[in-house]
């Protein structure tokens, strides 16, 4: 034993002396805490008592340095790398299908047109139960693993069993996958007859033409204004943010820069190619309108192009280098951060090694009021900014200010509200209903606007929803049940509309409930409104 430990001394101390051979004598501090880092691995790798798994000790070691910088440099192992990249690069190897989980059964919600599980047959509504002879209905599997088993490389063969109408017989389908869009713009139509609506739900590589696509089409139905929708868009590439903002700002403006201790100012202009630099623009915003959606939003609200409404948006601007490792892992290093054209500075504050409390935030917030009253939020003089053409009063120190406040509305959402959809059930009975009406509903509802103006969710749909959540022994509360009715069933018509139709046809069912969907409207309505809110 004796003899071991002093090989493996030997080895350690011959190491040690290569290192220092190997590095200038006048080696600054930051070379000294590397090595002094490398042979610490070192040491506990071949010295320590029990065996330990060098590639985790090492990802450890990596995470534990990143927590102690800032709530946004994090370190991806391969596969968390891939599945990050596939949203935001635009496309993926698959069979085309989005789908919902719903009681431990994957059911088909949209089949991609043109994609394999089109061409072979697959249907919305149907409920995938095996694939390749391995069960995955009933049987707990976790939607990654799932997923995996769909995915696969183009060309590859996939056989699924499924079942159609809640008929015992399963279907057999042999589908061969294919390289699958994945869309970032939810939706696009025309609101009214003037004013054209578009949501994006992230900044992938795909989403300036998506958006242009988009452009091009509603000015052809006549658009002469937008509601630009960025609610719950997370953000994404920031060469497409500049991208999408240079649709709506002239030649040669400030539409954000980056600055950092060790990288020097960036800047980034606008272009004379924009194809929505007049008309009156309004964008939505939320809590959850992060990073990209703030630079885009930023830029708008500085150069006084458009109007800002909803909520505070999350405050996320840290600028993050990806380095890729050798092994297909990587870290997510912030390296500078975002400011807006006034200079404001987009990141929330945070402390350094404090991630949990950075994380609460947006409960914070709620608890302070600040989601449901704009006199709850104050700001300290010093972030005061005045904007570049009509020198108004806008706000630094963490996120978007919008320049009109819209509440959250907790009027209708309920405990027992919250439990029917955490459940599934909302997605359930709307799911059962198609399942035994889809033929009829196809045929009286060939065109959405006869749907959205005539179709009612009866209250025999209500009592299968009722019964549903007996079952699943979820208490009823009478008097929550009946403040939530209303958008239950706003949302059970909406996700109908899904499945019969499209996710353009949903958020334009869905829409009639979201206030800041409505004040944006009654603004781009009313030139007055909308030039005194730039101008005030």
């Amino acid at each position: 034993m004796n003899q071991e430990i002093n090989k493996r001394m030997k080895q350690l101390i011959v190491l040690l002396l290569a290192v220092v051979t190997f590095t200038s004598v006048k080696a600054q501090p930051v070379n000294q805490d590397a090595r002094k880092l490398s042979m610490a691995l070192y040491a506990i790798s071949n010295l320590y008592v029990d065996p330990v798994n060098d590639s985790k000790l090492v990802e450890d070691a990596i995470k534990g340095i990143l927590d102690k910088l800032d709530p946004h440099s994090n370190y991806m192992d391969p596969e968390e790398t891939k599945e990050m990249n596939e949203p935001l690069q635009g496309n993926f190897d698959g069979i085309g299908i989005q789908f919902n989980m719903l009681t431990d059964t994957l059911y088909v919600i949209q089949v991609i047109p043109g994609g394999p599980s089109e061409k072979v047959g697959l249907m919305a509504g149907d409920r995938i139960i095996m694939v390749d002879d391995t069960l995955i209905a009933g049987v707990n599997m976790k939607t990654t693993d799932i997923m995996k088993r769909l995915r696969g490389p183009k060309g590859t063969e996939v056989n699924v069993k499924v079942q159609r109408n809640n008929k015992p017989e399963l279907i057999e389908f042999k589908i061969t996958r294919g390289k699958i869009p994945v869309y970032s713009l939810d939706a696009a139509y025309m609101a009214d007859k003037n004013t054209g609506y578009i949501k994006l739900n992230r900044f992938a590589a795909s989403s300036a033409n998506e958006f242009r696509e988009a452009l091009e089409k509603l000015k052809k139905q006549g658009m002469k204004n937008m509601i630009l929708d960025l609610q719950g868009n997370g953000g994404g590439y920031l060469n497409i943010a500049i991208d999408l903002a240079d649709e709506f700002l002239g030649k040669d403006k400030l539409i954000v820069y980056t600055e950092g201790s060790k990288q020097s100012r960036e800047e980034a202009k606008s272009t004379n190619r924009g194809g929505f630099e007049d008309g009156r623009l309004v964008v939505l915003v939320d809590e959850a309108s992060a990073s990209a959606s703030e630079i885009l939003s930023g830029a708008v609200q500085d150069w006084d192009r458009g109007v800002i409404v909803g909520r505070r948006t999350f405050g996320k601007g840290l600028v993050q280098k990806p380095i890729p490792l050798p092994d297909g892992s990587m870290i997510r290093l912030t390296v500078a951060r975002y400011y807006t054209p006034t200079g404001r500075c987009i990141q929330k504050p945070y402390e350094n090694g404090k991630i949990e409390e950075y994380q609460h935030d947006l409960i914070d917030r709620y608890n302070r009021g600040e989601l449901m009253s704009a006199d709850s939020i104050h700001f300290p003089d010093s972030m005061k900014y005045n904007t570049l053409v009509n020198k108004r009063t806008v706000y630094g120190g963490g996120g978007i200010m919008p320049d009109v406040f819209i509440p959250v509305d907790t009027s209708r959402y309920t405990d027992y509200h919250r439990k029917l959809v955490a459940s599934g059930l909302v997605n359930r009975v709307a799911m059962n209903f198609l399942d035994h009406n889809r033929a009829k509903m196809t045929k009286k509802y060939h065109k959405f606007p006869q749907y959205k103006q005539d179709f009612i969710i009866t209250d025999d749909i209500m009592q299968d929803l009722l019964n549903m959540a007996k079952e699943e022994k979820i208490e009823f509360n009478e008097e929550q049940y009946n403040r939530s009715k209303p958008l239950i069933m706003l949302q059970i018509k909406a996700l109908i509309a899904r499945d019969l139709y499209d996710m353009a046809q949903y958020f334009q069912i869905i829409n009639d409930d979201n206030a800041s969907y409505q004040e944006a409207l009654r603004i781009i309505n009313d030139p007055a409104a909308y030039s005194t809110i730039l101008t005030k």
